[in-house]
């Protein structure tokens, strides 16, 4: 599931919501699942992931990872992003290109101290993507954090939240004989143009 917060009544948003309920009303498994595409200056390479979106609040749209990550580091270095989500119950996707940042260190916090004590150990235990010698390694770091913790453990400053605004939606919506629908919103001078795509 993704929290929609306070969201944004502007065409796009509005869009959005429709599909998303359109998706729930499917049972679509995994809807929060989107891909994260980044710039890597140093290796001049894009990079695409998996994250969870846990809220869209207002026109922000939020996961949470690790900030010493490559892919953090990579989102420091440039800032834009592409985005994808594929719902496959009503056969629709989204592509969004955005601006990427990080949230506010309160609304981590905030979001951190409502997890599963077990997410925190492993937020707290990992060192995300670095090198490691076994997965028994990663067990036993997860177990011995996760044992040390109590109820007044604070988010490690090394984990938190990502936030990115679009300025770019392509709504895809797939037909028979391929006759797809595509509809894109665009932002230009604080306003949002509207137009179709052929397929």
């Amino acid at each position: 599931m993704i929290e929609l917060i306070n969201l944004s009544n502007e065409a796009p948003y509005l869009h959005f919501q429709s599909l998303y309920n359109k998706a729930l009303e499917h049972s679509q498994r995994g809807i929060e699942i989107i891909s994260v595409s980044s710039f890597d200056k140093s290796s001049n390479e894009v990079e695409a992931r998996y994250v969870n979106l846990k809220y869209v609040q207002e026109n922000e749209w939020i996961f949470f990872s690790n900030y010493l990550s490559p892919k953090a580091q990579q989102f420091e270095s440039h800032e834009q992003v592409s985005v994808l989500i594929y719902w496959g119950s009503i056969n629709a996707q989204i592509r969004i290109k955005a601006k990427i940042f990080k949230t506010s260190a309160d609304f981590s916090d905030k979001h951190f101290h409502a997890r599963t004590k077990e997410k925190n150990a492993l937020a707290i235990s990992s060192a995300q993507s670095q090198p490691i010698e076994s997965f028994e390694q990663v067990a036993e770091n997860f177990n011995n954090t996760l044992d040390a913790m109590t109820e007044s453990t604070e988010r490690p400053q090394s984990w938190g939240g990502f936030s990115f605004v679009p300025y770019y939606f392509e709504f895809w919506e797939g037909h028979e004989n391929r006759l797809n629908k595509r509809h894109v919103f665009e932002q230009q001078n604080d306003h949002w143009q509207e137009r179709l795509l052929q397929p």
